[in-house]
C-alpha cells in the first residue's frame, strides 16, 4: 500500500474541489473569461503585429465560450441531468473555441501571409520553412559559421536555426509549394492535434479503476484528460503560440502523448513518443531523461531508451555527416550563447534578472541553473518515479525551475511546464490510492500492507 501524504491530500482536495465545481463549468468559465481578457489586451497593447493580430480575432472566440458556459451554467441551474452540460457537450465547446482561438486566427494569417503580408508570422516560422529548404537542396537544414558570417549583420540571426534537425520537416512543404497551407504552422496544428488524438484515445482505453465505482473514475479520469486538453489547446499561452509561431505545440503535444503511453503501461510507444519530440527539439530531452529512469523501475528501461535516446540520434546523424560544424554552430554554441550572435529570448524571469543585474551574473545563474539539475538528478537517483503522474509533476517542475533559471528564456516556454502539470491527474492508473502518484513524487517510498 502506497503511504498517503496528509499534505498531498489536502493540497489535492483543494483543487479537485475547484475543478469539480459545477461538474468543472465553473472553471471553464474562469479560463475563458480570463482568456478572453488576455486577447483583447494583447490585441491593443503588444509590440509584436502577429499577436495583435491574433488578439483581435481570439478575444472573439474566448468571449462566444464564455457566453456559452454562462448559458451551460443557467440551463444545470433548472435541469442538472441535461446532456448540453456534460462531459461531452464540454468537449464541444473545447473544439468550438480551439478553432476559434487558435486555427481561425492561424489560417487567417497564413492566408494574409500568402497574400504578401510580412507581419503576419514570428520569426520561428521563417527559420522552419528556411531549415526545410536547404534540407530539401543540401541534406542538411543548417548553415555553417562562414556562412553565416557572410549574411548581412542584420540577417546573421535568422541564419541560425535552433532546433534539432526533425523541425525541419515542417518546413518541407513549404519548400515544395508556395501557398497558404504550405505554412509550417499549419503544420504544426496538424502535429498538434494527432498526437493529442492519439493521448486521449491511449488514455480512454486505460482502464480508470479496478472493481466497484468504475463508472464514477472513469467519469473523473476523463474530466481530467479534457482539462489537460484545454491546457495544452486554448489555454492563451498555447492557443497565441501556436497561431503566430507554432513550433513548440508538437514538441509538447508529444511529451503528452509519451506520458499517456507510460500511463497506459507501453513503455516502448512513450520512449517513440518522447524520443520523436526530442528529434524536433531540445525541450524534450529532459522528459526523455525521466521517463527512461520511469521505465528503469519497471524493467523497461531499455524500451524506452531505444525510442527516446535512438531517435534524436538518428535524426542528427545524417546532418553531422553533411556539416559537422554547421550542426555545432546551431544546436550546441549559439544555444549556449557562444554564436556570432546572441539569442534575443528575454523574458524577467530570475535567471535573467540575475544575469544581466549582477555581477558575473551569467555564471552565478548558469550555477543555480546546474544546481538545480543536480537537485533533481539526486532525486531521480534515490526515489525515482514509479507511476505516470509522478513522472509528469518531475517533469512540469523541473522544467519550470529551469525555465526559472535559464539565463536567456522566453515567457512562451511556460506552456511547457503548465501543460505537463495539468495532464498529471489524467494520467491515474487502476490501483491507485487517491493521492499515490503525489505521494510517490513527494516521498518515493511504499510499504506494504
Amino acid at each position: 500500500m502506497i503511504v498517503d501524504d496528509p499534505t498531498a491530500h489536502r493540497s489535492r482536495w483543494h483543487w479537485r474541489t475547484l475543478d469539480n465545481a459545477a461538474d468543472g463549468l465553473a472553471l471553464d468559465l474562469g479560463l475563458y473569461a480570463v482568456s478572453a481578457i488576455f486577447a483583447a489586451i494583447t490585441a491593443v497593447t503588444s509590440t509584436l503585429l502577429p499577436h495583435r493580430a491574433w488578439g483581435a480575432v481570439a478575444a472573439v472566440g474566448y468571449l462566444l465560450a464564455t457566453l456559452t458556459v454562462i448559458a451551460q451554467l443557467l440551463l444545470r441551474r433548472r435541469c442538472p441531468t441535461s446532456r448540453l452540460t456534460g462531459l461531452p457537450a464540454r468537449w464541444t465547446v473545447t473544439g468550438l473555441a480551439w478553432a476559434t482561438t487558435t486555427l481561425l486566427p492561424l489560417a487567417w494569417q497564413s492566408v494574409d501571409r500568402a497574400g504578401g503580408r510580412t507581419d503576419r508570422a514570428q520569426e520561428e516560422v521563417l527559420v522552419v520553412e528556411q531549415a526545410g529548404s536547404r534540407l530539401l537542396e543540401h541534406g542538411t537544414p543548417y548553415l555553417g559559421p562562414d556562412a553565416i558570417a557572410a549574411l548581412p549583420p542584420g540577417e546573421q540571426l535568422m541564419g541560425y536555426t535552433p532546433y534539432q534537425p526533425g523541425m525541419a520537416m515542417f518546413g518541407l512543404p513549404r519548400a515544395l509549394l508556395d501557398t497558404w497551407w504550405t505554412d509550417s504552422r499549419v503544420w504544426f496544428a496538424v502535429g498538434t492535434a494527432l498526437a493529442l488524438a492519439v493521448a486521449v484515445a491511449a488514455l480512454r482505453r486505460t482502464p480508470a479503476t479496478t472493481g466497484q465505482a468504475t463508472t464514477a473514475a472513469t467519469r473523473r479520469r476523463d474530466a481530467a484528460v479534457l482539462r489537460g486538453v484545454q491546457a495544452a489547446t486554448v489555454l492563451p499561452i498555447c492557443a497565441l503560440t501556436l497561431a503566430t509561431g507554432g513550433d513548440d505545440l508538437p514538441v509538447l503535444a508529444l511529451c503528452l502523448l509519451a506520458l499517456a503511453f507510460a500511463a497506459a503501461e507501453r513503455p516502448g510507444r512513450a520512449g517513440l513518443a518522447v524520443g520523436l519530440a526530442g528529434a524536433l527539439k531540445l525541450f524534450a530531452w529532459p522528459v526523455a531523461l525521466v521517463l527512461i529512469v520511469w521505465g528503469l523501475t519497471r524493467r523497461s528501461g531499455t524500451r524506452v531508451a531505444l525510442g527516446a535516446i535512438g531517435l534524436p540520434v538518428a535524426a542528427l546523424l545524417p546532418a553531422l555527416l553533411v556539416d559537422r560544424d554547421a550542426l555545432t554552430e546551431n544546436v550546441l554554441r549559439f544555444p549556449l550563447g557562444h554564436g556570432l550572435v546572441t539569442s534575443p529570448a528575454q523574458s524577467p524571469f530570475p535567471g535573467y534578472l540575475i544575469a544581466n543585474a549582477l555581477p558575473a551574473g551569467r555564471l552565478i545563474a548558469a550555477g543555480l541553473l546546474v544546481a538545480a539539475g543536480v537537485a533533481i538528478a539526486v532525486r531521480l537517483a534515490r526515489r525515482p518515479p514509479r507511476t505516470a503522474v509522478a513522472t509528469a509533476l518531475i517533469c512540469g517542475y523541473g522544467l519550470l525551475a529551469a525555465i526559472a533559471l535559464m539565463p536567456s528564456t522566453r515567457f512562451g516556454y511556460l506552456l511547457y511546464p503548465l501543460a505537463l502539470l495539468t495532464w498529471a491527474p489524467a494520467l491515474h492508473r487502476p490501483g491507485d490510492t487517491p493521492t499515490a502518484a503525489i505521494a510517490d513524487e513527494r516521498s518515493g517510498r511504499t510499504t506494504s500492507a
